[in-house]
């Protein structure tokens, strides 16, 4: 394949965009190869700027539970369009979403529209420091809840683990109170709320990990969580920007069976557009301003066309709950076609997977944690993915992302994968 225009304009980019990006992961870096750079996408495809075609397991990180630009739901876009791109104003769709977002979850009662992931989770911590009037929050190495500066650490040593800032202009004050627990170790976060249980406003998780390459919660961690923040009067927060409207219809909560106090949101609920959501209980919520004193407000936040993708696509997956099953099936197929291609060539590599979500880690063994992950041959993922995409099959361009199936991803889409797959193993060995 030739990559000429993408890499022009990647070198086009460098000049105006710090690293020729606007998200760092786009830059293709720990893939060892310049950026893939999009012209059009439809259904499973997505096409670059050198009329490349890949099958396109990225799905923009999630959003696209249904493919790309699918017509049923692109289906009066313009219309809406029409009547105005954004007000500053209350509107109708607002309350629907909400409504929606609400009966699905469980446990929710309220919520507020915002504009990223990360600008939910910030909020909500900032939501649970005004809720317990307490300081410390606590959250888990290998789990990703946005850029925001007090979750920007990694851990430090000992057991009660202060987190350490892991970016430049993140101040060592901000995150003092930020204290790093290993995910999926329930004796773990045991041991630090017993230390300090009566200073921890939060806990945030991932339920199911996906910014470490996929690494679902065990039901009894997450169960612990549930108790300790009962125990010690705590906010539980479930960060479910990627797995919610995706693990299920009511997110890794349903799945699990495990209640969260406050929720975040993203990804699927605008369908694309710009949009992020953190709601919670009605006592909770209640101190969201102008209920209540705790500030946080947005220009942008319910913005009209978001709700309008928004309302569609969690009307869709209301209405058509057979879309899961199909999507369990695809992710399976595609789980076991990669898991005989391992078998075959006597490779000792490992498929994780919940539904839709699928990553294969280049290591042995168990993958439960962030230490299990960091032990990947990163290298041999670069290659592997720089093989895959000269089959036209775009990975995610880093071992610590997942692979999303979408709607779109037809049975002959998950066996040309798979083929291409085995071809591209074999010649890594």
């Amino acid at each position: 394949m030739k990559h000429d225009n993408s890499n022009a304009l990647f070198k086009r980019a460098e000049e105006y965009i710090p690293g020729g990006v606007n998200s760092p992961v786009r830059a293709f870096k720990s893939v060892g190869t310049a950026p893939v750079f999009a012209a059009s996408a439809h259904g499973s495809h997505i096409v670059d700027e050198d009329g490349n075609s890949y099958l396109d397991y990225i799905c923009s990180w999630g959003p696209l539970i249904f493919g790309h630009s699918p017509n049923y739901l692109l289906e009066g876009l313009t219309e809406a369009v029409s009547r105005g791109i954004t007000y500053g104003l209350p509107t109708a769709a607002e309350c629907e979403i909400a409504e929606i977002i609400c009966h699905a979850y469980p446990g929710l009662d309220m919520v507020r529209m915002v504009n990223s992931g990360t600008e939910a989770t910030m909020s909500a911590i900032r939501v649970a420091r005004g809720y317990t009037g307490r300081n410390k929050i606590v959250k888990f190495e290998g789990c990703y809840h946005g850029h925001s500066d007090a979750l920007l650490v990694s851990s430090g040593s000992g057991t009660l683990t202060y987190g350490v800032p892991t970016s430049p202009g993140v101040p060592a004050q901000v995150v003092a109170d930020t204290l790093v627990c290993r995910y999926n170790d329930h004796e773990n976060i045991r041991e630090v709320f017993s230390a300090c249980g009566d200073e921890i406003a939060c806990i945030i998780v991932e339920p199911v990990a996906g910014n470490m390459g996929l690494v679902p919660g065990r039901p009894e961690f997450l169960r612990t969580l549930r108790e300790l923040a009962d125990a010690y009067g705590s906010v539980l927060i479930f960060d479910e920007v990627i797995s919610g409207f995706r693990a299920a219809y009511g997110g890794a909560a349903e799945l699990y069976g495990i209640r969260s106090d406050i929720a975040c949101f993203g990804k699927i609920i605008g369908s694309g557009l710009p949009v992020g959501a953190y709601g919670g209980r009605r006592d909770i919520m209640a101190c969201v301003s102008p209920s209540g004193p705790v500030y946080q407000a947005g220009t942008l936040s319910g913005n009209p066309l978001a709700m309008f993708l928004g309302i569609k696509s969690l009307r869709l997956l209301q209405n058509h709950p057979e879309i899961y099953a199909e999507l369990e099936n695809k992710g399976k197929k595609l789980q076991q076609g990669m898991e005989e291609n391992i078998r075959e060539l006597n490779l000792p590599y490992r498929v994780v997977r919940c539904g839709s979500l699928l990553t294969l880690f280049f290591c042995e063994g168990e993958v439960n944690c962030y230490d299990d992950v960091k032990r990947c041959d990163t290298a041999l993922y670069g290659r592997y993915f720089r093989g895959m995409l000269e089959q036209g099959i775009l990975l995610p361009p880093s071992q610590y992302e997942c692979m999303f199936l979408s709607q779109a991803h037809s049975d002959e889409d998950i066996a040309e994968t798979v083929e291409k797959q085995r071809i591209v193993l074999k010649e890594l060995i």
